[in-house]
């Protein structure tokens, strides 16, 4: 997928405060410090298009991206660990289980996993409740760029059997990784949904 151009919408702290114009959405998921701001502004070809922090929870908003004026990829907040009020960070919670069960145009999630951490709770919980909800999901592996070639395919093995899927997109935004594989698959899940 070609991206010709990207416009920031609107940042909202409810799902139904987003764009009406019924425009399939693409929405990114993951942990806290999982690098998600990082990858998509790797994908969107933009230094600054989401914010980037080293300290968990700065997205604490819905954020919505136009991409070629075809469809929306959405920056939800990160789950688990976040160093920000405790009020806020539990309104993330039904801020984000609103938007994925009652958005009408959101057409599939990436979920991002940390290649290092296979194992973790926090993202197989996330992954089956994608599952039980029947909602479409592309996983994708951050920070490929820190672990060595060698034991890369024992960490993605590690992770395929755990959250037990055929295919995972392996991404690294410093070595510049997985970014045409990721809009490959973001553009077949969403034509899926809009076919």
């Amino acid at each position: 997928m070609k991206i010709t151009s990207v416009e920031y919408i609107k940042g909202v702290p409810k799902w139904d405060d987003g764009p009406r114009d019924g425009l399939p959405e693409f929405a990114m998921l993951g942990r806290s410090n999982v690098g998600k701001s990082s990858l998509i502004n790797f994908l969107l070809g933009r230094k600054k298009a989401a914010y980037v922090s080293k300290t968990p929870g700065k997205t604490q908003l819905i954020h919505f991206f136009l991409i070629n004026r075809s469809f929306y990829l959405v920056d939800l907040p990160g789950y688990g660990y976040a160093q920000t009020a405790r009020t806020l960070r539990e309104s993330w919670g039904p801020m984000m289980t609103s938007y994925l069960l009652k958005r009408p145009t959101l057409s599939a999630v990436g979920l991002l996993i940390d290649i290092r951490r296979p194992d973790s709770p926090l993202d197989s919980e996330m992954s089956q409740w994608l599952y039980q909800n029947r909602i479409s999901t592309l996983f994708i592996a951050t920070k490929a760029d820190k672990i060595s070639r060698g034991k890369r395919k024992a960490q993605i093995d590690s992770i395929k059997a755990e959250f037990g899927m055929p295919e995972l997109v392996v991404t690294s935004v410093l070595k510049k990784e997985g970014r045409m594989d990721v809009w490959r698959g973001v553009k077949t899940l969403i034509s899926t949904r809009t076919d």
